[in-house]
């Protein structure tokens, strides 16, 4: 009888590079995207890992395939996966979690909380991002909050929401009330997510934001940019 695990929908690994976004911004990781996803933001920049136009770059792995390449990237050196999409809530990670946590390997996860799962509560940190009105899509609340709950109290939730305009920073500040003391961070959103990206736009977004939230007196939440997108513009893999 085969003891291999079941096998998870893979668009790519890469690094060691570092986290670009949201509250482990700058922090070294070997990211593993995963492919598919149950929702279609009309902004979204992954479209290689959600479109199913991109099925054919995606590779069926089990967790001891995935774990073989994250050791071989890292040198055997823990330090953090980030496991992203598309929505890697989809997938059979608990696997590949148990895997790296027994060799001293951090655990992120971003989704953006349309799916729960027990396994949550193994991660160290888990990045709930609701989509905003300019993404097109809806939230359900109650799933939103069933994933807190997966969570619990051993793994540290975060929330991060893209913000492109007043709609989206209204409904940023809504999802803060509903969850006060989940910290929050806001970041500017990336209109041009092909090509060369305009870095005078999101600049001015950016100082928007941050003047937005100090004239609300929203000291609460933090403002954070696209690292990567500052560093490598819109490349894939970095």
């Amino acid at each position: 009888m085969s003891t291999q695990t079941p096998t998870i929908r893979i668009s790519e690994i890469f690094g060691p590079t570092i986290q670009g976004e949201g509250t482990l911004i700058g922090l070294p990781t070997v990211f593993v995207r995963t492919g598919g996803c149950d929702y279609r933001c009309r902004w979204c920049d992954t479209l290689h890992a959600v479109e199913s136009a991109y099925r054919h770059e995606w590779k069926e792995m089990n967790a001891e395939e995935i774990w073989a390449k994250v050791r071989r990237l890292s040198g055997g050196v823990p330090l953090t996966v980030s496991l992203s999409g598309g929505n890697p809530a989809i997938q059979p990670l608990e696997p590949l979690i148990r895997l790296g946590k027994a060799e001293s390997y951090r655990f992120a996860l971003e989704t953006q909380g349309s799916i729960s799962q027990d396994w949550f509560a193994l991660l160290d940190v888990l990045t709930l991002s609701p989509k905003p009105p300019s993404s097109d899509m809806d939230t359900d609340w109650s799933v939103l909050e069933a994933c807190i709950r997966a969570a619990g109290p051993q793994t540290e939730t975060l929330l991060k929401i893209i913000v492109f305009d007043d709609k989206d920073y209204d409904y940023a500040k809504e999802v803060s009330a509903r969850h006060p003391d989940i910290p929050i961070c806001l970041q500017p959103g990336n209109a041009q997510v092909t090509g060369t990206p305009n870095m005078d736009a999101l600049n001015a977004k950016m100082r928007w934001l941050v003047e937005r939230t100090l004239e609300d007196h929203w000291f609460q939440a933090r403002i954070l940019p696209q690292l990567h997108v500052m560093l490598w513009g819109n490349k894939r893999g970095v």
